[in-house]
């Protein structure tokens, strides 16, 4: 809300260069918030697919959270006026490798009651195949 009192005050002023500079920046920080938004949503996604995959089976709790997630994350990534996307696929991709070892992290507390470590966990699964798999699921048609 500040930023925009303070570019009110910047265009009434005729600081053409200086609103410009600030649209930049709260256009920077909206991507940002998005950007965040993503990648909390993507631990979540990906730590159930590592659980999917190192328990070898799933429960509908499991599966109804990485549907919430992927929903959550294209919903976030639309851009709705202008259409199109925040994040490019490769950057969406970027994003969940970053997020991966947060959510390898937490499926290692969570998977076989937290019986085994984060480096255990890792050997059971493959992660290229789960970050396909998240990729794969995001990019599916909106539902």
């Amino acid at each position: 809300m500040e930023e925009l009192l303070e570019l009110q005050q910047l265009l009434i002023n005729g600081n053409i260069p200086g609103a410009l500079l600030l649209v930049e920046e709260m256009t920077e920080m909206s991507k940002d918030d998005k950007l965040n938004k993503i990648f909390s949503f993507g631990i979540i996604l990906l730590l159930h697919l590592i659980k999917q995959s190192a328990e070898k089976h799933s429960t509908k709790s499991w599966e109804i959270s990485i549907f919430n997630s992927v929903k959550q994350i294209q919903r976030t990534n639309k851009r709705r006026k202008t259409g199109g996307t925040y994040l490019t696929l490769a950057e969406l991709q970027e994003t969940l490798e970053d997020a991966y070892q947060s959510a390898l992290n937490q499926a290692a507390l969570e998977a076989f009651a937290g019986k085994y470590d984060e480096e255990a966990v890792a050997k059971m699964v493959n992660k290229e195949m789960i970050l396909e798999q998240a990729i794969a699921l995001i990019s599916a048609n909106p539902t």
